[in-house]
């Protein structure tokens, strides 16, 4: 068997002339490499012909001493000095312009992400960053877009993961906006290795252990080669519990009256100067026994309430309600297990054959809280018939229930009584996500015209999800429940006749443990929500030289690819109306046709000034089969230039073009929570902020104000997702400059410094809720129905906001531009061992969108905010030693400072200028001294890691690796984060803190 060829096949990724971000890894082509094999190119030449390999981004076959572009690597001996099970949480710390997507810490209240494994390059979005496996475009793990979750591929069949940033669309089409993340498995290993791994928070919770196991060979008589791996992990998770800072209450606002912090206390909103910690409070109403005709959510002595059984008026929210975080997890459970199976086989005449199968099942549950209801908690219900959406509510207990205390009867009013509960009798809600993926591709591969290459095969992937919700609500059921009557004889039952019929047992919200397991089993929902996605394709292509120019041969690739898409949604309770993230069925499928070529020009060699200069253009064209999305169309042109030896400039441009998704285009409201401001917090009968004369139009909010004189803003998150289908392709251009020095006069040093530039336009997104809110409120266009943006705003009874609807649209830009610095030194100390010092940083300039709103084009800047998770700069570093069978290695990993929340910051900085002109037209309201932010200035945060592996060679063919190490050496967590979970982020570990590992590998 032809090993060179094969090896060739699955070399990868030097994406082209995209600039580097870091350094390969130590099997990688170096710099300087490079120019000792230009330098002695010639008699290499006259003693056979020169190796050709694939890289990825190109498939055109290139000489190895042609290659000469960096790229960030991440190798095998990394994946394993980690220490932790996740390929994407170690590719987060390990490369600066990496960023986690989905991840086990930070998808709590995701409908259907928790378990997710997936990254983010340059902040772009997950849906821009496109993940291969083997150079191979694989199906996703998620209807929200194009999500691969690395967590489904087996950890001990990776070889290295290759990644670079910018636009990569000419090589894969749509969706290598950001960049491309390439993950190689493993190629010529022959033998069984075995590798098992655990480790824990050494300040409890977040454990963790993982199994590996892998065996390659070659058989009939090395025409062939095997190659079968599997892995299990799993995660324990991180609970509310195992955190004292989580267990510190806390809600802040800024006070704009008083211009100071505030935080919620038993006597409401209070300055912090005037308060200590332990005064802060953030309580729920939603008890176990229920509160009762609550007046107020601030003020004591607002209504009754029942403590365990027993009836009490005195209800006062932040003295007796729940801390309702402790429900939910610092990080979620989660176990994988994954198996791959490869082989390839070289027939007599020469052609070869490949085939490649993945099976993973992935098992996130997370563990949340009893429902919490009260009388009119908005859901979603949809009429079959007509395809129309609309609300409804359990409404409030009447007035005639015959479980009502007359005390409370008494002074109810003829509406009936107002209700917030925790239904504990029910059970907790328990959300459990079950993914199974199988990827599978096979192909032929071969030579014709004596030195062209051809590749032709043909891939298939299935995605199946399976959501489980237990313990929610039928919203109908429980009113139906409620509304019930007392007979002569005693007996209480549902009033409905065609409710008792259906099984209606009554059920009594009155004191904890009141509800019977008879009403908890008739108003128990199991919602489910059913995912199905395929991904069939066909790629052919063919590679080979053209002609010859003075400085070397012209190479070319020319080739096709057809793909079809499928995605189907489904749910069992289709007509809503369960206390879930209702998300309703609905499906589509796409076909696309691509062609595409490339050639590679090499302009000068061997000349004065110029040991190299070569040019690379590459084409591709996709048309989709939906109407809204035109002809796609992606190009780079780009060069590098050799001025001498050990010296390179390359820059590169790339368009790149994204079409949209089958559910960005087709999918009906959908389920989710998102965090957000209420521009009508704080209004009164005279107060004169911008908007707040239009939020005294909502009835809700004027009935909240003559109760109470002043409106809270308390929303409920509730953000459910829509598509468009009049949504367009975006389109990126991505400009890049670098330079790459390997210098003679200092041996092993590397380093490499790029510039980039990337901008989106048509960019496909939503607009913010704050912008939501505040174009219904406070803009030129009247607040009313004519008003689009109201129309995507609910509020209740109470004024408070139930629902805004994000609304896919097609936004003006997204711009962002910064640079990266790349460093590498290798040093050989003879008997004392030899070191590898590496070391990437990345600075942001400015990331940018561009938005229009009814007043005309906005920009908001997005970098230096933890809200946008972009930091101006990360860097990361490490120093291995390497002495015999011993390997010390310590990282570092930096980020620099941030504020907390851009909303926040813009809120405030209104509030300034406001009490500025308030001091300057001598106002009473003017204060002199305006506190600045509590909290929102954090600082850069560094963490250190250590790990040691000793490698025993027991007989020649018998070998055990010991390693082990500890993560955030100096446990550091973090800054307080107002409003994290927690009161962690988890861009700073999400309070897992110092992680503590073991390890042994066998291999025979």
């Amino acid at each position: 068997m032809n090993k060179k060829k094969i090896t060739s096949a699955v070399q990868a990724v030097i994406l082209g002339l995209t600039p580097a971000i870091a350094f390969a890894a130590d099997d990688a082509i170096e710099v300087q490499g490079v120019s000792n094999a230009q330098q002695n190119s010639s008699q290499a030449a006259a003693e056979e012909k020169v190796e050709k390999i694939t890289v990825t981004g190109s498939r055109i076959k290139r000489d190895s001493f042609s290659v000469a572009t960096p790229l960030a690597t991440l190798d095998r001996n990394d994946i394993e000095d980690a220490g932790i099970g996740s390929l994407a949480a170690i590719l987060v710390d390990e490369i600066p312009q990496v960023s986690e997507g989905s991840s086990n810490s930070n998808s709590q209240s995701s409908v259907q992400n928790t378990g997710l494994s997936t990254i983010d390059l340059r902040e772009l979005g997950t849906n821009r960053t496109l993940t291969l496996v083997d150079g191979r475009r694989v199906v996703s793990n998620s209807y929200s877009g194009n999500y691969v979750s690395l967590s489904t591929i087996p950890a001990s069949m990776v070889q290295k993961v290759e990644i670079i940033t910018g636009g990569a669309s000419a090589a894969y089409g749509s969706d290598a906006v950001a960049g491309v993340v390439n993950i190689i498995t493993k190629q010529d290993q022959e033998g069984f290795s075995i590798n098992a791994r655990g480790g824990e928070s050494m300040e409890g919770g977040a454990r963790e252990y993982s199994i590996d196991a892998d065996y390659g060979t070659t058989y009939n008589d090395g025409a062939g080669y095997l190659f079968f791996a599997t892995s299990f992990d799993k995660e324990y998770g991180l609970e509310f519990w195992d955190r004292d800072r989580a267990q510190q209450q806390d809600a802040w606002t800024y006070d704009d009256d008083e211009m100071c912090n505030a935080m919620l206390t038993e006597n409401g909103y209070q300055c912090m100067r005037d308060i200590t910690q332990a005064d802060w409070r953030s309580l729920s109403d939603s008890i176990y026994g229920g509160v009762f005709d609550e007046k107020s959510s601030t003020k004591p002595d607002s209504g009754f309430w029942y403590d365990g059984q027993t009836l009490r008026d005195d209800w006062h929210e932040e003295r007796y309600g729940i801390n309702f975080n402790q429900f939910t997890m610092l990080k979620v459970p989660d176990e994988a297990l994954s198996v791959a199976v490869k082989t390839e086989y070289e027939f007599d005449s020469g052609i070869e054959a490949y085939f490649q199968m993945q099976y993973a099942r992935n098992k996130s549950v997370n563990n949340k809280s009893p429902e919490s209801e009260d009388e009119c908690d908005s859901i979603i219900t949809r009429d079959l018939e007509t395809g129309e959406f609309g609300a409804d509510c359990i409404g409030r207990i009447p007035k005639d229930n015959p479980y009502m205390p007359e005390e409370i009867r008494d002074q109810a009013s003829s509406k009936g009584v107002k209700w917030d509960r925790n239904f504990a009798e029910v059970g907790n809600i328990i959300n459990e996500n079950t993914r199974q993926t199988y990827r599978t591709w096979a192909g032929l591969r071969g030579y014709v015209f004596e030195d062209w290459e051809w590749d032709l095969s043909v891939g298939y992937g299935n995605f199946q999800q399976e959501q489980v919700r237990h313990n929610e609500l039928y919203v109908a059921r429980v009113r139906e429940a409620l509304n019930a009557e007392q007979l002569d004889d005693g007996t209480i039952q549902c009033k409905s006749e065609e409710a008792r019929a259906n099984g209606c047992v009554p059920i009594n919200l009155f004191g904890a443990g009141s509800i019977s397991a008879e009403a908890a089993n008739y108003i128990r929902a199991t919602p489910e929500i059913n995912t199905d996605i395929t991904m069939t394709n066909v790629l052919g292509y063919i590679t080979g030289d053209l002609f010859e120019m003075p400085a070397g041969p012209v190479a070319s690739a020319f080739g096709f690819e057809y793909r079809r898409d499928t995605q189907t949604v489904s749910t069992n309770v289709p007509e809503g109306g369960v206390t879930f993230n209702y998300v309703p069925s609905f499906s589509g499928n796409v076909d696309v046709y691509e062609a595409f070529a490339e050639v590679s020009v090499p302009l000068l060699a061997d000349m004065a000034a110029a040991k190299s200069l070569s040019l690379d253009l590459s084409a591709r064209f996709a048309d989709y089969s939906w109407s809204t999305t035109g002809l796609m169309q992606s190009y780079k042109a780009g060069f590098i230039y050799e001025p001498l030896e050990g010296y390179a400039v390359r820059a590169n441009w790339a368009r790149a073009q994204r079409a949209p998704t089958i559910t960005d285009l087709m999918s009906p409201p959908r389920g989710d929570y998102d965090s957000f401001d209420d521009v009508c917090d704080g209004v009164t009968a005279t107060s004169d902020k911008p908007g707040h004369d239009a939020c005294r139009q909502d009835p809700g909010i004027a009935a909240t104000i003559a109760a109470d004189g002043k409106f809270v803003d308390d929303n409920n998150g509730y953000s459910p997702n829509v598509g468009n289908p009049e949504l367009q392709e975006e389109t990126a251009d991505t400009f890049t400059v670098g330079l790459t020095m390997a210098p003679e006069f200092i041996d092993g040093l590397r380093i490499a410094v790029d510039y980039y530039d990337i901008s989106i336009d048509d960019a496909i997104d939503a607009l913010s809720n704050e912008d939501i809110i505040g174009f219904c409120y406070n803009s030129s266009l009247a607040y009313g129905d004519d008003n689009e943006f109201c129309n995507d705003i609910t509020r209740d009874s109470d004024g408070q906001i139930s629902e805004v609807q994000q609304r896919l649209i097609n936004i003006n830009e997204i711009t962002t531009s910064g640079y990266d610095i790349a460093a590498e030194y290798r040093y050989d100390f003879d008997e004392w061992g030899r070191i590898r010092f590496k070391a990437d940083w990345t600075h942001v300039i400015g990331y940018a969108e561009t938005k229009t709103g009814p007043d005309g084009q906005f920009t908001e800047n997005y970098e230096g905010y933890l809200t946008s998770d972009i930091f101006e700069d990360k860097g990361s570093a490490s120093l291995t030693w390497y002495k015999d069978d011993w390997r010390v290695r310590w990282s570092t990993r930096y980020k620099s400072s941030v504020r907390r929340s851009l909303s926040t910051q813009q809120a405030w900085e209104k509030d300034i200028a406001t009490n500025a002109e308030n001091c300057a037209n001598g106002s009473d309201d003017c204060i002199a001294n305006p506190e600045p932010l509590y909290g929102q200035e954090l600082p850069s945060v560094t963490t250190h890691n250590l790990s040691v592996s000793y490698d025993w060679d027991i007989d020649d063919s018998t070998d055990l690796r010991l390693y082990g190490g500890v993560n955030n050496l100096f446990d550091e967590k973090g800054p307080f984060i107002l409003g994290g979970r927690g009161n962690f982020d988890s861009a700073y570990g999400g309070g897992v803190g110092r992680f503590m590992f073991v390890g042994a590998r066998l291999r025979f």
